[in-house]
C-alpha cells in the first residue's frame, strides 16, 4: 500500500468541460448575431463558462 494519495484530476476536467461549454456559447453568439438580444445570452454563457473554467483548477488544484 502506498501511504501518499494521488492527486484528483477534476479540476483539469471541469475546465475542459467549461472551455468546450464556452466554445459552444461562442459559436452560438455568432450565429444569432442577427437577433441580439440572444446572442447576448450566448454571450453572457461564453462569459460565465469561460470564468468558471479558469477557476476550476484553482479550486480543485
Amino acid at each position: 500500500m502506498t501511504e501518499t494519495a494521488g492527486g484528483s484530476d477534476m479540476g483539469m476536467g471541469l475546465a475542459l468541460l467549461f472551455g468546450v461549454v464556452a466554445v459552444v456559447a461562442a459559436v452560438g453568439m455568432a450565429v444569432t448575431v442577427e437577433t441580439q438580444v440572444v446572442a447576448a445570452w450566448f454571450f453572457a454563457a461564453a462569459m460565465v463558462a469561460g470564468t468558471l473554467a479558469v477557476a476550476a483548477p484553482h479550486l480543485y488544484g
